[in-house]
């Protein structure tokens, strides 16, 4: 591929080469008719169409269909390709299949706010603008900056701008000397001279921009924006504070942090002031960095790969309404494909794993109780669930015996997609596990004024939890700390978010599990899994409760849809640690033991032996014998000089045997 590729540039170059005298010399004279040459009419037409991309522009934004011709797929696969691969990363069709561009067709989003409006109808127009601020920015910031007044629902329905969700405009003429203060919406762009900017032509980085098609074509001037790789050009959307409204609906004058996500990285090892050893920002997971460059715009074959390459595929972690989505992409009008959707879930789905790691082990045992331990680790930037308040994710703990029956289970979940044995209103947190009807949930729950649990964004006062996982060198001490606080952790939970000395910071989780035995003394094998779910179903019990078009649709598509929970990682164990030393009066034995010939001989088998089954140090299953006649069994062990645990069951109960080899 790279060698055709080569060929192809050369063989272009000649012909270029003329072209490109007369491009530069009509547009550095200004002749921007001129310009119109360098674009058949066929490709001027697909521009305009945009492939299905929403049309329009107003006095300060386009639709992303105008950026779609030089930066969206390149037929010729020249351009938006990988240098050494030919790998197609066009900016345009990684962003199409996103939540951000689907922002302001999102049905749950839309069934929100129509919730929100319905509870307080006298605050609609400030409601619908609000949330439109971020959901649909090219619309609703427009009609403010000319000074229109509040932007609506109804206008978002007939604005191609706002339809076209958080597109490449809005955020690419943020203006620098804003970003990281200004949050909720409120966002500040440049328009002087219509700048668009990006991460090449630093000075003494890079060579000059090459601006002449977007000033012509589009009406935007490229320009090199440092900010443009800084997390607080997040900020202003991804921290969102809300006025507190009573349940009459008068505003109190207090103010609830929604979400604060750009805090919660503040507060964390990934801040580049504070940490910049360890530095990572928002754009660093979500627009992945590649070190093979790519040509930026197509048509232009004199033109070199750019790199670092940001691949704009803002992988979130919301599986679960992109899968909404792809199923209903017809009927919601969307401008994604099925293959798209699938590769935007793929990534989704790894930046979710990539952010959790969970190890189970089993502290100590006898025939009354299992204890262990289950940790876990938030590798995120931000607290694990971050973001929208719907969003939990928990742990299930399973105890099977050597028959492969349930002993315990706790976090388990239903045909309904809910954590088994949820308590009615929300499961408090727990640093101790004793009972199948407990299970650790990490979630944010809001209260309102009255401190009862609400769903109502406008009516959140407090919070009667938040035991999300925190980011790494969190700590309550730091000056974020009141957006972004913990609620209702015990504080004899010692080891959340501390280290074994106590030190606040490390990003952990250590849940205890006290598991009845019964007087089992057997194999156990001991299972830990997290689930994360974006739409649990108690969530939407609140809004489901009233009616609207919008809240109809998305019941619909809610109940049609898969909710079950993604899990997000996982780990096992089998354990032999408690055994019975009894097991001659079954009338077996094993013998010799030591054993110094490699070869494992079990004798005295009758007809009350169900089975015997040989595992190896790690608890891996080496071999096993079921029911027969033969009083005895040998089995040459495939490891000299090793451990070994001998399972026997018989029908009373269970013995387990351990033997060493010497060879």
């Amino acid at each position: 591929m790279k060698n055709s590729r080569t060929l192809f540039v050369r063989a272009a170059s000649v012909t270029v080469l003329a072209g490109t005298i007369v491009l530069f010399t009509s547009w550095y004279e200004g002749q921007g008719p001129e310009a119109h040459g360098f674009h058949t009419t066929e490709e001027l037409d697909e521009f305009e169409r945009g492939a299905g991309l929403p049309i329009g522009e107003n006095t300060y934004f386009k639709t992303s269909f105008a950026c779609n011709g030089c930066h969206g797929h390149d037929p010729s696969g020249f351009a938006m390709v990988t240098a050494e691969g030919g790998v197609d990363v066009n900016v345009v069709d990684d962003w199409r299949s996103t939540m951000m561009a689907n922002s302001a067709k999102d049905p749950f989003w839309r069934a929100k706010v129509s919730h929100e409006v319905q509870v307080n109808p006298a605050h609609q127009a400030g409601l619908e603008d609000k949330c439109t601020s971020c959901h649909a920015p090219a619309g609703r910031h427009n009609k403010h900056m000319l000074g229109q007044g509040p932007y609506s629902i109804a206008e978002l329905e007939l604005d191609p701008n706002g339809i076209d969700g958080v597109s490449c405009v809005p955020c690419h003429i943020q203006s620098a000397d804003s970003i990281g203060l200004l949050f909720s919406g409120n966002l500040k762009f440049d328009t002087l001279n219509r700048p668009l900017y990006g991460p090449y032509g630093g000075p003494g980085t890079d060579p000059p921009l090459f601006g002449a098609p977007m000033t012509s074509f589009v009406g935007y001037e490229p320009l090199y924006g440092e900010h443009i790789n800084d997390a607080g050009l997040c900020a202003g959307c991804h921290t969102l504070v809300t006025e507190t409204a009573d349940l009459n609906g008068n505003l109190t004058g207090g103010v609830f942090f929604e979400q604060a996500t750009y805090h919660e990285w503040l507060n964390s090892k990934f801040n580049t002031d504070e940490h910049p050893t360890d530095a990572i920002t928002c754009q660093g997971c979500h627009v992945p960095r590649i070190d093979d460059g790519a040509v930026l715009s197509a048509n232009y074959l004199f033109l070199t790969p750019r790199s670092p390459f940001g691949l704009h595929q803002f992988a979130g972690a919301n599986t679960f309404m992109l899968e909404l989505l792809k199923n209903n992409r017809l009927e919601l009008g969307l401008f994604a494909n099925e293959v798209q959707f699938d590769s935007t879930i793929s990534r989704t789905e790894r930046m979710l794993r990539s952010g959790l790691l969970v190890e189970a082990q089993m502290i100590s045992r006898d025939a009354d109780t299992a204890f262990i331990d289950v940790q876990l680790d938030n590798l995120a930037g931000h607290k694990f669930p971050s973001g929208y308040p719907a969003r939990r994710a928990w742990v299930e703990v399973t105890v099977t015996n050597a028959s492969n029956d349930t002993v315990f289970r706790s976090g388990g979940w239903n045909d309904t997609y809910e954590v088994i044995g949820h308590d009615a209103q929300w499961e408090p947190h727990f640093d101790v596990i004793t009972a199948p009807d407990q299970a650790q949930i990490y979630e944010m729950v809001m209260a309102d004024v009255n401190g009862n649990k609400t769903t109502v964004l406008e009516r959140a006062a407090t919070k009667l939890k938040d035991n999300r996982l925190v980011p790494e060198l969190f700590t309550t001490q730091h000056y974020t700390y009141d957006t972004a606080t913990i609620a209702n952790v015990p504080g004899t939970d010692i080891d959340f978010n501390r280290d074994a000395l106590g030190v606040e910071g490390s990003g952990t989780d250590i849940v205890h599990y006290h598991v009845p035995m019964n007087g089992y003394v057997g194999l156990v094998n001991v299972s830990a899994k997290v689930w994360y779910q974006s739409s649990p179903p108690k969530y939407m019990e609140e809004m489901f409760a009233y009616n609207s078009a919008e809240i109809d649709t998305f019941r619909t598509l809610y109940n049609e849809a898969d909710n079950s929970p993604f899990l997000v990682q996982e780990d096992s164990f089998n354990d032999l640690s408690v055994g019975l030393d009894d097991l001659a009066e079954s009338g077996v034995r094993i013998a010799p033991n030591p054993i110094l010939d490699g070869m494992l001989t079990v004798l005295g088998l009758n007809d009350r032996v169900l089975d015997v089954k040989v595992y190896d140090v790690a608890g891996k299953l080496v071999a096993s014998r079921g029911p027969s006649t033969d009083r005895q069994w040998r089995l040459r062990l495939p490891q000299g000089a090793a451990t070994y645990s001998v399972c026997i069951r018989t029908r009373e109960r269970t013995f387990l045997e351990r033997v060493v080899t010497l060879r």
